[in-house]
């Protein structure tokens, strides 16, 4: 679409290639994921915020997760939507494409940098029981989410300029349905080496940076638990964790698949299909994965319930 040697100012994305009754079908899907993800990261920011018995640093911590999922997802999905009705492909001005870009990856960073002070929260609960409440106290629990938000905006803002830096001349159709930088970088006709290996250390350095403090904090939380004799205190322990570390299985490991590779330049299908999990699947997982397992926020839930109904039924 672009000549030789001239910058792109708008963007088309080719989204779900597919007939008109497919792209209807994933339309549905999508919406229906979308708003399952909406309803339930805001049911969980509500009952943290009114109920009492959730008033702790683990629960803090995890409402500004749900605001974090509600935020990705929204930055992507009523793109994604809009594009699947229209029969053609979706164009985007170069402004947007940038805030899209810089907001996805700013909030994917802050969201891993929030998952590791979750789990160094759940050792210091686990292991620490007696000088949890000095240790994560308002004033720390804050500190976190603020410079969790902050460093997360401020360390990308130099990946986004490297990747709309370069002189996009061989096309400006990108083989995504959101502006996906591998697929960005595809249609440079600069030289992209150096800055794919420079975003590749980056990505290691924030997805171990947040990993490592997660490993060796459930290290020493698994290495506790299995000295409480018995066996209900230990399935107890557990449980407080479960939820986090299945979180942690599923977010860290499309992220690391997604961003943590030399070449960033990876074939359209892998990165759509990986896209799909970081920024639809997990955001709808989040609720159910920290409220099945949780018989407090179960709890929580079931008392708002009643209280709705009871408060329907005057």
């Amino acid at each position: 679409m672009l000549g030789n040697y001239s910058s792109a100012t708008e963007f088309y994305l080719v989204g779900f290639p597919g007939s008109r009754h497919l792209r209807y079908s994933l339309f549905a899907t999508f919406l229906f994921l979308y708003s399952v993800t909406l309803m339930g990261n805001s049911v969980i920011i509500t009952i943290v915020c009114v109920d009492k018995r959730l008033q702790s640093p683990m629960y803090f911590f995890l409402s500004h997760l749900s605001v974090l999922e509600i935020l990705i997802t929204s930055i992507i999905v009523p793109v994604m939507l809009w594009g699947l009705l229209l029969p053609g492909m979706l164009r985007l001005s170069l402004s947007v494409c940038v805030a899209q870009l810089f907001l996805n990856l700013s909030l994917g960073t802050s969201e891993f940098l929030l998952v590791g002070a979750m789990a160094v929260d759940r050792y210091v609960a686990v292991c620490n029981p007696l000088r949890y409440s000095i240790i994560m106290n308002s004033q720390t629990c804050n500190w976190v989410v603020i410079v969790s938000w902050v460093f997360g905006f401020l360390f990308q803002i130099w990946p986004v300029y490297a990747t709309f830096h370069f002189t996009y001349c061989k096309s400006n159709v990108v083989n995504n349905f959101f502006c996906d930088r591998g697929q960005l970088l595809k249609l440079t006709c600069d030289n992209t080496q150096f800055t794919e290996f420079v975003l590749f250390l980056m990505a290691i350095v924030i997805i171990a940076g947040s990993l490592i403090p997660t490993i060796i904090s459930y290290t020493y939380i698994i290495t506790t638990v299995l000295k409480i004799p018995s066996a209900s205190g230990r399935r107890k322990a557990f449980s407080t964790c479960a939820s986090h570390f299945t979180f942690v299985i599923i977010g860290y490991g499309s992220c690391f698949f997604l961003y943590v590779k030399p070449k960033q330049t990876q074939a359209a299908e892998y990165n759509r299909t990986v896209s799909l999990m970081v920024t639809v699947v997990t955001p709808f997982l989040n609720p159910f994965i920290f409220t099945l397992r949780n018989d407090k926020v179960i709890e929580a839930l079931r008392d708002g319930v009643k209280r709705c109904c009871h408060l329907i039924h005057k």
